[in-house]
C-alpha cells in the first residue's frame, strides 16, 4: 500500500493545499495521501516551531505514527518541507521509498543569493516586523503564484488565505524560527537513497530554478520544468505536478531529461 506524505513550506498548512491533494490521489492512484502540518503552523500553530530540519522530520515521523501510518512512505514536499524530507530520508533511509522535491534548495550545493532571491529581502523584513495579516498574505501570493488570475479569483484566494492565518495564526517567534531553521540547515554532500524527481518552476520569484537544476545535476535526477508557474506549483498548476510524478512513477525512474 503507498501512503504518500505531502509537506509545505515556511508559514504554509494542509489548507493551502486545496484541491491538490484529491487531484494527486485521482491521477497517481495513491491509496493514502497524508498532509501534515509542521509545529507552529495550521493545527499545530499553537506549538513553538522547531529550530532545526531535523526536528521537523522527526515530528512528521511522529505525527504519522500516531495516525496509525506505517513506512515506507513516499513524500512529496515544497520548499522547507523538502528540505525536511531530504534530511528525513538521509537519518531513516528505510522509511521513505520515494521523494518528489518541488522548488527546493539546499545549502552547501546552492549559494545562499539563489536560495532565496536578494530583491525580496527588503519587503519579508518589513512584513516581519510590522505587516498585518491581509498585507502578508498578499505579499505571500505575489511572491510564490504566477498565476494570472482575474480579480474576484485573486480576492476570493487572498480571503481564504487571510481566514486561514486568522484562525490558525502563525506567531512572529515561530515565523523567525521557521527561517532560522531553513537558513541554518546543511544537507549531506551525498543524496538520499530514495528515487528522487525534482519538478521546479521557471517563474519562480522566491527561489532561483537553478538551484533544483543544480541539485537535478548532481545527484543524477530527472527533473521536470514549469515554464509559467511560480514558486507554489501545485497552487499554480497542481494537474501537472500530479501528471508530471505519474509519468515518473509509470516510467520506472528512467532519467527522463524533463
Amino acid at each position: 500500500m503507498s501512503t504518500w506524505v505531502l509537506l509545505r513550506g515556511l508559514m504554509r498548512e494542509t489548507r493551502h493545499w486545496g484541491e491538490f491533494p484529491m487531484l494527486f490521489q485521482n491521477a497517481t492512484g495513491a491509496q493514502n495521501v497524508v498532509t501534515l502540518d509542521f509545529p507552529g503552523n495550521g493545527r499545530l500553530h499553537a506549538q513553538a516551531s522547531p529550530g532545526n530540519v531535523a526536528e521537523m522530520a522527526n515530528h512528521c515521523r511522529s505525527q504519522l505514527t500516531q495516525l496509525g501510518y506505517a513506512p515506507p512512505y513516499r513524500v512529496l514536499a515544497l520548499s522547507l518541507g523538502a528540505m525536511a524530507a531530504v534530511e528525513w530520508s538521509a537519518r531513516h533511509p528505510e522509511e521513505i521509498d520515494r521523494l518528489v522535491l518541488i522548488n527546493t534548495s539546499l545549502a552547501p550545493h546552492n549559494p545562499f543569493y539563489q536560495r532565496l532571491r536578494p530583491a525580496n529581502y527588503p519587503a519579508l523584513l518589513r512584513f516581519l516586523i510590522s505587516g498585518s495579516v491581509s498585507r502578508r498574505e498578499a505579499l505571500i501570493l505575489r511572491l510564490t503564484s504566477a498565476l494570472e488570475r482575474s480579480e474576484p479569483q485573486r480576492v476570493e484566494l487572498l480571503e481564504r488565505w487571510v481566514s486561514y492565518a486568522r484562525e490558525c495564526p502563525v506567531t512572529r517567534s515561530n515565523i523567525l524560527r521557521q527561517l532560522q531553521a531553513a537558513i541554518s540547515y546543511r544537507a549531506a554532500q551525498t543524496k538520499p537513497s530514495a528515487p528522487i524527481l525534482f519538478l521546479a518552476a521557471q517563474q519562480d520569484r522566491l527561489v532561483n530554478v537553478k538551484c533544483s537544476q543544480t541539485l537535478a545535476r548532481l545527484w543524477g535526477c530527472p527533473i521536470g520544468l514549469h515554464p509559467a508557474a511560480g514558486h507554489d506549483l501545485p497552487l499554480d498548476d497542481g494537474f501537472w505536478v500530479a501528471q508530471q510524478v505519474k509519468e515518473w512513477l509509470d516510467s520506472g525512474h528512467r532519467q527522463t531529461g524533463k
